[in-house]
Parts: structure tokens; sequence; C-alpha cells
């Protein structure tokens, strides 16, 4: 990601889809302009941990969402992403994450990828079974915002299996 994403990554935030499955805190405009400066200085890290890519509309370059993966030793990772609604159903953010985990299993050496995600998110948890992540658990009231107690899954993925579903 570059400054050049802020406007359309802060845009991206505060559609009220978006919002749905996160604080009220976590979408304030402020709290993307600042996530952007730390995903550009985590990019500048050696050894780098982090992975906070900007998806860009191959015809305009223009960025319409994010995906990342996140280093958290002994060989594990979780990830993430964000996606302009309006590209949603055209399959780029499954192509943009299916890179990165590809990425991860096959440079990084990474062992297992997961995901957590608020267990009503049907499009996040949608798009972790097409990556073959299958459901490993599911955690009561694990969260709470939006003055209510939300459950959370965890989706994962491991080397094998992805090596796998690729023969």
């Amino acid at each position: 990601m570059t400054l050049e994403d802020e406007d359309a990554f802060v845009a991206i935030s505060q559609n009220s889809k978006y919002q749905r499955f996160y604080d009220e805190q976590d979408c304030h405009p402020e709290k993307y302009r600042e996530l952007t400066r730390l995903f550009i200085e985590q990019a500048k890290e050696h050894p780098r941990t982090s992975f906070q890519l900007a998806i860009e509309h191959k015809e305009d370059q223009c960025f319409i969402g994010t995906v990342c993966l996140r280093l958290e030793g002994e060989q594990q990772a979780s990830i993430g992403c964000g996606m302009s609604r309006a590209y949603q159903a055209d399959g780029l953010i499954l192509e943009a994450a299916s890179a990165l985990v590809e990425y991860g299993f096959n440079h990084l050496e990474i062992h297992r990828i997961y995901a957590e995600t608020i267990s009503r998110n049907r499009p996040a948890i949608k798009l972790c079974r097409s990556l073959g992540m299958v459901q490993e658990a599911h955690l009561r009231h694990n969260r709470y915002f939006k003055n209510q107690w939300w459950d959370t899954v965890v989706l994962a993925v491991l080397a094998d299996d992805w090596l796998a579903r690729k023969m």
C-alpha cells in the first residue's frame, strides 16, 4: 500500500455494509489513515512480518481493496482482507488472497494460515472455504461491540492441504 491508496482505503471502511462486522471505533476514518501509515512502515521492516498488499483494478490501477498476511511465529500466519463493495462479486479478492496464500506456503515456509471472523460474516467465511480452509473453532460471545456479543469462527488451511489441492 502507498499513501496514494489512503483515501480509497478510508472510503471502503465507511461503507455501512463493510462496517457491519466491526466496532465503530475501528471504522473511524482517522483509524484507517493511521493504518495506512502503519502498513507502509511495516513494508520497510527486515525481516518483514506483515504483507499488507493493495489490490488494484487491472484496467485503471485504482485501489479497490487490500489483502494481508501476518506472520505470527512457529510457521503460522493470519490472513485478512477488505474489498470495495463494487468489486466484491468479481472474484478479485479470491484471486488476490490465493496468490498471497501461495506465496506464504511456497516462499515463506508457512505451515498453517488462518482467519478469524465474525460468525455472521458469510462472505468472509465463503472466501476462506474457497481457499480450502476448514473451520477449526467456533468461539461463543468472543467479541463485544455495537451493544451486543458476537461469536467468531476460526478457519485454517495447512500447507500440505493447499499443495494437495493444487495437484
